[in-house]
Formats: C-alpha cells, sequence, structure tokens
C-alpha cells in the first residue's frame, strides 16, 4: 500500500497514455495489489488475480442489489447526473443476478452462434464497401472512414435502427463512455447526461414504432418476449439497447485503429500478415491482446477479500487492469513483442464470468472482415501522418488514423 509501489501508474500523464504498458510492468514487479489514493481503489495487474476475480461472485459490478449508498459506506451519485445512472444502472453490464441472468439470457437469443454466423455476408459486403471507398479516395482517416462505420451499421442493424437516424450514434456513445474514466470532470459529467436523455428519448420512440409495427430485429423481439421471467421493462429495453450500441462498436471501432496503428510500428509483422491471410484470425486475437481497447474494469468488494496477504474490505473497488494481465509474462512468452502467430492467446479484452462480452463472436468477425478488406483492396496501405492518442486512459484509443492506399 506505500506509495512509491503506483509512482508509475499516472493515467492522467500523456507519457503513460502513450505507453502505459513500462509502469504495468513495475506494477507486477512490486506486488500483487497497490492501493491508488487518487481514485481509493485497489489496482490489480496480475492475469491470475484478474482472471479469477472477474469469475469471483464476491465482487459485482453493483452493489444496490444487497446494500444501499449508506449501508455500502458509499455516497449516492449527485442528482443531476440521474439520468446517466438510471440508464447505465439498468443494462446487464451493471446488473448482478437474479437480473442480470433474465435480462442476458433473452439478449443472448441474438447472438448465438448460427445468428451471428449469418452476419457474417453482410459485414464483410459492409467492410469491402467501406474499404472500396477509402481505396477510390486514396486514402482518408481509417477511423472515420472504416473503423467507426462498420460497427456502428452492424449493431443499428440488429436493432432496427433505421439507416437514416444513425448519425448522432457515434457521439452520443462517446459522451456516454466518458463517464467511465476515472474521475470524469463536470464537463464530461454533463456531456453524458444529455446524450443519455437523448438517447433514451430516441429509443423510447423506436420502441413505440416497434410495439406497432414489430419487424425482424432485436428491439422487436424483446418487446415480444412472452415469458413472464424474461419480459423487460421499458427502462431495461431502453439500457439494453445503449449497452449494446456503446459495447458494440466502442472495443471494435478502437480494436481496429490501434491494431493498425500496432502494425505500421511493427513492418515485419505487416509484411508477414499480406503475405498470408490465414494469419488474419490470430492477428485479431494478437491485436486485442497487444493494445488492449479496455484497459480497466471496474468491480465492487461485495465481501472481504484477501489477495497475498492484503485484506480488501467489503465496500473498496477494485480496478482490475486488463492491458497489464494482457501483458503478464507469467502467461505470454514476449509480452511486450507483436508476435502473429502466437498460439496460445489467453487475452482477457472481452472479460471474463459472468460479464463476459456477449458480442464476443460478432467483434470476431466484424476486426477480420475489416482486416482482409484492407489486405485485398489496399495492398500498400500506409501510414499518412503520425497519429495522436485520445486523452483517455480506460477506453483506448486514438484520435485520428491517416492513411493512403497508393
Amino acid at each position: 500500500m506505500a506509495a512509491p509501489s503506483v509512482l508509475a501508474f499516472d493515467p492522467w500523464d500523456p507519457a503513460f497514455l502513450a505507453d502505459p504498458y513500462p509502469a504495468y510492468a513495475e506494477l507486477r514487479a512490486r506486488g500483487r495489489v497497490h492501493w491508488f489514493e487518487p481514485t481509493r481503489q485497489w489496482l490489480v495487474p496480475h492475469h491470475a488475480d484478474v482472471s479469477a476475480l472477474l469469475r469471483d461472485r464476491r465482487l459485482g459490478r453493483t452493489y444496490q442489489h444487497r446494500f444501499t449508498h449508506e449501508e455500502f459506506g458509499r455516497t449516492a451519485p449527485p442528482p443531476e447526473h440521474e439520468p446517466f445512472h438510471t440508464l447505465n444502472d439498468h443494462g446487464m453490464l451493471d446488473l448482478e443476478p437474479p437480473d442480470h441472468t433474465r435480462i442476458r439470457r433473452l439478449v443472448s437469443k441474438a447472438f448465438t452462434p448460427r445468428t451471428v454466423e449469418r452476419l457474417k455476408p453482410y459485414v464483410r459486403e459492409l467492410a469491402d464497401d467501406l474499404v472500396s471507398r477509402l481505396v477510390a479516395a486514396g486514402g482518408g482517416d481509417l477511423l472515420t472512414d472504416v473503423a467507426e462505420p462498420l460497427p456502428v451499421a452492424v449493431i443499428a442493424e440488429m436493432l432496427g435502427v433505421p439507416e437514416a437516424d444513425r448519425a448522432p450514434l457515434r457521439p452520443w456513445s462517446a459522451d456516454i463512455c466518458g463517464m467511465y474514466e476515472l474521475n470524469p470532470s463536470r464537463e464530461t459529467a454533463q456531456k453524458a447526461v444529455r446524450a443519455s436523455v437523448e438517447f433514451s428519448e430516441y429509443l423510447r420512440g423506436l420502441i413505440a414504432e416497434r410495439r406497432k409495427e414489430p419487424g425482424d430485429d432485436l428491439v422487436s423481439g424483446l418487446i415480444a418476449a412472452h415469458d413472464e421471467d424474461d419480459r423487460l421493462t421499458e427502462q431495461e429495453m431502453i439500457s439494453t439497447c445503449v449497452l449494446l450500441l456503446n459495447a458494440g462498436h466502442e472495443a471494435t471501432v478502437n480494436a481496429t485503429v490501434n491494431g493498425w496503428w500496432a502494425l505500421f510500428r511493427n513492418p515485419g509483422q505487416l509484411a508477414a500478415l499480406r503475405a498470408d491471410h490465414a494469419l488474419v484470425p490470430a492477428a485479431v486475437e494478437e491485436l486485442m491482446r497487444y493494445d488492449t481497447p479496455l484497459q480497466l474494469f471496474e468491480r465492487w468488494v461485495l465481501d472481504d477479500i484477501e489477495i497475498d496477504g492484503t485484506v480488501i474490505p467489503r465496500g473498496s473497488e477494485v480496478a482490475l487492469l486488463f492491458g497489464s494481465a494482457n501483458h503478464d509474462p507469467a502467461v505470454f512468452t514476449g509480452p511486450e513483442r507483436l508476435d502473429l502467430t502466437r498460439g496460445d492467446n489467453p487475452h482477457i479484452s472481452f472479460s471474463a464470468g459472468i460479464h463476459y462480452c456477449i458480442g464476443a463472436p460478432l467483434a470476431r468477425i466484424e476486426l477480420a472482415a475489416s482486416m482482409t478488406a484492407l489486405l485485398e483492396k489496399a495492398p500498400s496501405l500506409s501510414l499518412a501522418a503520425e497519429p495522436r492518442r485520445k486523452p483517455n486512459f480506460v477506453i483506448r484509443g486514438l484520435e485520428g488514423l491517416r492513411v493512403t492506399t497508393g
């Protein structure tokens, strides 16, 4: 718990944000758990501990299924943040059983292997079209021209959001996700609240339309659930849709640009990939590991736990460092090396346990489709300008990635 053990960890330092992995190595070397006073969290940097705690039912994404704020020793969120918390707290990512089980069981019907497999041709066609436009223009911003529109379109299509309504989805998502950063500013909170209100109002209208005229989409499917045990409230439906839209593209967008930026910095690996497109599935996994799009996942301690002799009491918050776990040499040989042929790759970029990412199979299909399209249609893809890292820590991405295709 001594201050020197976390000196290297500074999630607001631009140098740390540019490359947090050396700091993670120092954290791992100094112990299995560290108190971080600025956020009043316990940092957990080792793969084995992160993996185990994701499955440990003594921790939860919420505590309100068991305790009031007062009983848990926490202060309720400010009243002005209420629209964000109403939206966030009714999504399955921030619920625990039995509510989590009920909602996930219903939503998982839209993400069965057969359903996701049926989406493959649509995803591939969309990726081909986006990359063809990039090539026709001689290049552009890989973030806004390919990485963002692909997963947004796929999830919007699944939910039944009309094409004409999709433009605000990404900005709404970005504003809401700002609240997941450590100690968000007042301005960040105001943007998140505004986006929560606007996004919720839009979805309330869409749900009303689907009640009158059901379609072949997930929103209609959620409305049509007949089993009383599975029925969702309108707020749960709204929160579920927002979660699927946010989680369904944030990781994919950032994994795409982080991945290509890593490939440009490792020309030998990029050359190997260009020479053998069969490496794409392994490349997707390795790039997710190498520069993890979600660096940290928070859990509340519902019952006392002990890590390496340190008792972490009920009411505490732990910060599970995914980026550090994915670079743990106890699990990965040469973790700082990008290796697209890496065989054993148990990265935890999609989490684990009951909150394992329900859309992971779809994300893999999207990442493979855009990578394959770029390899085939833009074999000379190259960096046009050094990218700038977003000033975020938890959700790791770039401001943009300018490329040429000539």
